[in-house]
């Protein structure tokens, strides 16, 4: 499948507009050229406030294939670095935990937890040496909604402004009061896009999540794409008169409902009554995404048989979505395919994210 002049090109109007082309999900100096444009310059979800909660705490990760190293100062301040030595490449850091200073586990040199530099080894005779030069590299570093991101552009927008009215629409689930129940990561044999693809539309509920289209009011699914972000809502149907199969929940209310917010390129926040999911896709390959699953509960609710049925239930959910996307990445290879149309009733937010992608690929 050949890349052509316009495949960047996706029509404002979704009544005219096409689908990204197949061989976006395929090849290899798109995959590439996605991690420049996108990975390396878009704000990052790269771990929970609770990692990082008290002075010395810390943890380490990878971005787009850099690694990063993010700690709790002893003036409480949350930085961000590489977690590359500036001697010889060596890593400061590993795993994660609580420490007074970092020492590189290559060839010892030691660094604060601001990042500079305390001791450099054996470095006696060398001309012109000065610690201040020998700093760890910092990244921009930002918290919300006690979630921990991070930008490798130095130049990029802070984190909130890019948030829109995000913030304002979550704050009503209590996230913030919740607890890391579990996380689970699913190895998916498919492109990050056809993934986020998915997660965009409720279209596909009634075929793919009979267990999900039960508790959801299809009829009233709503998608609602904003500027760096997509929210889909939907009440929450509650038990029905003649059910023979348990209801997670039993009634239906105006304030009961679910909400997904996607944000641009690649987190999610599953929003339920009773439970906070966090949702990050990893692009590892063209055709190789991991999606990283974290359950949030209140504390409280860790022992009971709900916590351990609302992971169970989700689970069942991706468990249908990594068959279905890794089915339609193997036929996005076929040569009877191009790209496709979108349903203007149905696939509001998918066009919104072709959109998004598409402006931002073509920049310069």
């Amino acid at each position: 499948m050949e890349i052509t002049g316009d495949a960047f090109w996706v029509e404002s109007k979704i009544e005219e507009a096409w689908t990204l082309p197949a061989a976006l999900y395929t090849d290899p100096k798109i995959f590439a050229a996605e991690k420049e444009k996108i990975f390396l310059r878009i704000w990052q979800v790269v771990g929970h406030s609770r990692q990082v909660a008290n002075p010395g705490d810390y943890f380490t990760t990878d971005v787009a294939g850099e690694p990063l190293l993010f700690v709790r100062g002893s003036d409480r301040k949350l930085r961000g670095f590489y977690n590359v030595c500036r001697h010889r490449a060596g890593p400061p850091a590993e795993g994660c935990g609580s420490r007074k200073l970092f020492r590189c586990g290559y060839h010892g040199w030691t660094y604060d937890l601001d990042g500079s530099l305390i001791s450099a080894t054996e470095i006696e005779g060398v001309k012109g040496f000065r610690a201040e030069d020998f700093a760890l590299a910092p990244v921009r570093t930002e918290e919300w909604f006690n979630l921990v991101f991070t930008n490798l552009d130095p130049q990029a927008t802070p984190l909130l402004p890019t948030l829109g009215e995000l913030p304002a629409q979550a704050d009503r689930f209590p996230f913030t009061e919740m607890k890391l129940f579990e996380r689970r990561t699913y190895d998916m044999k498919c492109n990050w896009k056809a993934y986020v693809d998915n997660y965009l539309e409720g279209y596909h509920l009634p075929s793919v999540h009979p267990g999900l289209n039960r508790e959801l009011d299809y009829t009233a699914y709503t998608v609602e794409p904003h500027a760096g972000y997509v929210r889909q809502f939907s009440p929450i149907r509650g038990a029905q008169t003649g059910d023979t199969t348990p209801r997670r929940y039993q009634q239906a209310r105006e304030d009961l409902t679910t909400d997904y917010f996607w944000v641009f390129p690649n987190w999610m926040l599953n929003c339920y009554p009773d439970n906070v999911s966090l949702n990050i896709v990893v692009p590892i390959e063209p055709e190789r995404t991991l999606a990283i699953f974290e359950w949030y509960l209140p504390e409280k609710e860790h022992n009971s048989p709900t916590a351990r049925a609302s992971v169970e239930f989700s689970d069942q959910i991706q468990s249908e979505d990594v068959a279905i996307c890794e089915a339609v990445q193997k036929n996005l290879r076929s040569r009877s395919y191009s790209r496709g149309r979108f349903s203007v009733k149905q696939e509001k937010g998918v066009h919104a994210f072709h959109r998004m992608y598409a402006d931002i690929m073509q920049r310069v």
